[in-house]
């Protein structure tokens, strides 16, 4: 969900930042260090096709800002390659109170890289904020805390967290957050927090944003750069590299155009359609199953105004069967992924996905039977009449999340039915607005496309589909009382086998309902020249929001 401006040569000169070969070791781990031994210094050039929307995380909406929010600050918790539980800011943990009351041992003598002090004070200070303001200004951090009731530090480096009940996944929940440095951010959180989404947090007057993570961001371009420095009073390993750069692409090709060339060292989600030139240009290529997700979404407000028949299941049901989402895969994806069917990948890890759930195959028939039967018929142009009006919709399409071709796919196939859409092209800070509008209330628009990146544990994506996630991640207008006491549920069902059967209704629910049609589920393919080795691979590719480890251990080998 990011928008794509091209560089200029004077941008790209910024990110060839020197170079320098210090000495050589033994790489510390990662999974694609082999034999090679590491080349300390030097800055990681990395290209994406993606953008950072925003460095402030009570705004922030894009994959790319949340992987720097990982880089640069503190989070108590983190996954190893394993996909397990590791220390990040939390040296270690323990519970008590049948599982109600949590206490971190965090890091001593921690500092934040403007030299003061880094403590558990800093992370209690930032959950207090959230709980304070989760109606208001930190509603899109807010579910990740929920049934938490205090968060206090009884020292520098001891914090408690009571809950109200005992949580299923206090820990993956705890490691979304970033924790940030009160002594920055406190002074935005009067009046309700009002100031709070309008502080950029970006470089000013020469100076980096304070930074608890392994790098400072220390120059922020929006849709054109961001630079980052190595922190030295990081609490954690030092990094093999000076720093990173990513420079963001106005589209795929100019990314991988310059990846071949050598002004970039490695790109994130490199396009299935340059796997086979990539490789024959010497380049390291991998592909695994990731988390990403294409959808086609409804607007489920049961109070839009216009085009009521896009409420009816009937009528979802037939845009789903005309969607040929094998096509999609096969033309768009180039075969690097699977069609899709549920807000929860298979690749998540933890077995969460529900295998019940299988994608509806392609049926045009099926879907005229449908369309036939609720009395759309089609007019002398082919597109159909539904209640006085044509079957005539546009889509908002956010150049930076949505995929061109498997809109053209569509488009096409549910043309074949007759039903024509046209999309409204505009950015994922505009798509957004859009969406929402007007106020908040989920109106004006009918259909859209975007992606969605969700995390190991399902209950943020889960989240998103609730009714208190309104205006903060929900991007459909569904409200389903019902499945909001699932979600509940879920959050609170400490036997597994328990929570992953709430989980599985939840799944269903949304696949009667319709919210999304989910189209793919894509590989993460990643590249890098064959002068680096170390990246951590993830279900979210090697610059991810999962661990920090990937461009920790990330390293030159000449």
């Amino acid at each position: 969900m990011t928008s794509k401006v091209m560089l200029g040569a004077g941008i790209v000169a910024a990110l060839a930042l020197a170079t320098g070969c210090a000495s050589q070791s033994s790489p510390p781990g990662g999974n694609n260090n082999g034999s090679h031994k590491v080349v300390e210094g030097g800055t990681l050039r990395l290209g994406s096709a993606s953008s950072i929307d925003s460095m402030n995380p009570f705004v922030a909406l894009n994959q790319d800002a949340y992987s720097t929010f990982e880089y640069i600050y503190p989070e108590l918790v983190q996954y190893n390659a394993q996909l397990q539980f590791a220390p990040d800011f939390a040296k270690s943990w323990s519970t008590s109170s049948g599982g109600k009351v949590w206490t971190f041992k965090t890091q001593p003598g921690a500092k934040w890289s403007d030299g003061q002090p880094l403590t558990a004070k800093d992370a209690a200070w930032t959950f207090t904020t959230i709980l304070d303001l989760a109606k208001t200004a930190a509603g899109n951090q807010a579910a990740t805390l929920t049934n938490l009731k205090t968060a206090k530090a009884t020292d520098d480096n001891t914090l408690v967290l009571t809950y109200s009940v005992p949580v299923a996944n206090v820990l993956s929940n705890l490691q979304q957050l970033p924790i940030l440095p009160e002594h920055v951010w406190s002074k935005y959180t009067a009046n309700n927090g009002k100031a709070l989404k309008n502080y950029a947090n970006t470089p000013t007057d020469g100076q980096p944003v304070v930074s608890g993570g392994p790098f400072e961001l220390v120059k922020f371009q929006k849709d054109q750069i961001a630079l980052f420095k190595q922190n030295p009073d990081w609490y954690g390993p030092k990094p093999h590299i000076d720093g990173y750069g990513i420079q963001f692409f106005a589209n795929d090709d100019a990314m991988v155009t310059a990846l071949k060339n050598g002004q970039i060292d490695a790109v994130e989600a490199l396009p299935a359609t340059s796997v086979k030139t990539v490789r024959q240009a010497g380049l390291t290529v991998t592909q695994t199953p990731g988390e990403e997700f294409h959808d086609f979404i409804f607007n489920s407000n049961p109070k839009k105004p216009k085009n009521r028949e896009l409420l009816d299941p009937k009528v979802r049901e037939a845009f789903e069967y005309a969607i040929n989402r094998q096509q999609i895969v096969k033309v768009s994806q180039l075969g690097a992924g699977q069609p899709g069917s549920s807000i929860v990948p298979p690749a998540s890890g933890g077995g969460w996905f529900d295998k019940s759930l299988s994608p509806i195959s392609y049926n045009p028939a099926k879907a005229n039977q449908i369309l036939d039967g609720l009395g759309y018929k089609k007019g002398s142009n082919g597109i159909r009449v539904a209640n006085g009006h044509p079957m005539n919709y546009q889509l908002i399409f956010p150049t930076d999340g949505a995929d061109q071709r498997s809109f053209e796919i569509i488009q096409n196939d549910l043309s074949a039915v007759g039903i024509k859409i046209t999309p409204r092209n505009m950015d994922g800070s505009a798509a957004w607005n859009a969406t929402i509008a007007p106020n908040g209330k989920y109106l004006n628009f009918d259909l859209s496309m975007w992606d969605w990146v969700p995390l190991v544990d399902p209950d943020f994506i889960l989240s998103a589909m609730t009714c208190g996630s309104w205006n903060n991640w929900n991007d459909s207008g569904y409200c389903n009382h019902a499945y909001d006491r699932l979600y509940a549920a879920q959050a609170v069902a400490t036997n597994p086998a328990k929570r992953h059967q709430i989980v599985d209704q939840m799944q269903q629910m949304l696949y009667r309902d319709k919210p999304y049609i989910v189209l793919d589920y894509l590989d993460i393919i990643d590249s890098w020249s064959k002068g680096w080795s170390g990246f951590v691979e993830s279900p979210q590719g090697l610059y991810n929001a999962l661990s920090k480890d990937s461009l920790v251990s990330a390293h030159r080998t000449s």
